[in-house]
């Protein structure tokens, strides 16, 4: 099959001046994206590049492929901009892989992801969300969201969460807001922070979709408080230790699998995603956020969990891959 692959690279996009150190930071490295297209053509598929912007709109209308296998972030700081790929995909017509546009739309946004996977039972953090300067004041009645992590509210990649994000007290919430609201020029969330563990889920397929494996982040340096930043992220291997399967109790892990589950049903994510959630003291697991567009580079965290379960990067590929095949019974027979 004559697979297209569409990707945003780091190398192609251009920061505008003084923006934030971290605004490529959901983009790809040209090594994930050709990983990626080695694993796809050890399926024995033909991989042709796509890329995303300007190029992608170009080649997907001169390129002659059957599929498309979408990595690509979007442009821009649009909390939509990751429905603008398979948003042109699906006005052509053309199969492709992944969560459609009104799933990656919402689940950008977190505070309505946050509203709707409550709704479905599964329990998620107090929080509140600040749109402008004008709402700071409100901040001193929120005594009871204290300690809190603070966030913009339409970001992936961990983008904006650093170690400054945890917050004790109105004064600390004040300033960090007022710096992410300058520097991400959107809402900010304000989340009671959950004292447990951090694990991530991840899922693969349709019908039924099921849990890869449950995953728990553990600093190496134990703390009060242990949140997974950006800091730590990009220095994950001397930083954290990844455990899976995750050495919780099975009642626990239990839990966990039944609201990732209920949460990617309920938001609408197709193929794969990854769930995120802090497991208070009495073991009950907190939503955080969904990833449908997870990464799949070798540093991502979905690809970390597969292979400590023991699968190669063309296993889980192949496995995603599948999943959206058996969507499109029409490529199958290409």
């Amino acid at each position: 099959m004559r697979i297209g692959l569409s990707y945003d690279l780091k190398e192609t996009i251009t920061p505008p001046q003084a923006s934030c150190d971290d605004i490529c930071e959901e983009y790809d490295s040209l090594e994930t994206v050709e990983l990626i297209a080695t694993s796809l053509e050890a399926e024995g598929h033909a991989v042709t590049m796509l890329g995303g912007g300007r190029e992608f709109l170009s080649k997907i209308l001169q390129e002659k492929v059957d599929f498309v296998f979408n990595i690509a972030e979007g442009r821009g700081t649009y909390r939509g901009r990751e429905a603008q790929v398979p948003s042109i995909l699906e006005m052509l017509n053309m199969p492709y892989s992944g969560s459609d546009p009104q799933c990656l739309a919402v689940c950008l946004d977190k505070p309505l992801t946050k509203k709707l996977v409550a709704l479905e039972g599964v329990s998620t953090p107090t929080w509140r969300v600040i749109n402008d300067r004008r709402e700071l004041h409100e901040i001193n009645r929120c005594r009871s969201l204290f300690p809190a992590i603070i966030k913009p509210a339409y970001e992936g990649s961990s983008k904006g969460i650093r170690l400054t994000s945890l917050v004790e007290d109105a004064k600390q919430a004040n300033e960090v807001i007022e710096c992410l609201l300058d520097k991400y020029r959107q809402p900010v969330m304000m989340e009671r922070i959950i004292l447990g563990d951090e694990v991530t889920v991840g899922i693969i397929g349709n019908s039924p979709p099921k849990v890869l494996g449950v995953m728990r982040i553990l600093p190496r340096q134990r703390n009060d408080c242990f949140l997974y930043t950006l800091e730590v992220k990009r220095n994950y291997l001397e930083l954290v230790d990844y455990e899976c399967p995750a050495g919780l109790e099975e009642k626990v892990l239990e839990r966990i699998q039944t609201a990732s589950l209920k949460a990617f049903e309920a938001l609408g994510c197709r193929d794969f995603a990854r769930v995120d959630f802090r497991i208070s003291a009495g073991g009950v697991p907190y939503f955080l956020e969904i990833n449908p567009l997870p990464g799949l580079g070798t540093h991502s965290d979905l690809v970390i969990m597969a292979d400590k379960l023991g699968w190669t990067h063309r296993q889980l590929i192949g496995a995603v891959l599948n999943a959206a095949l058996e969507r499109y019974p029409q490529c199958v027979c290409v």
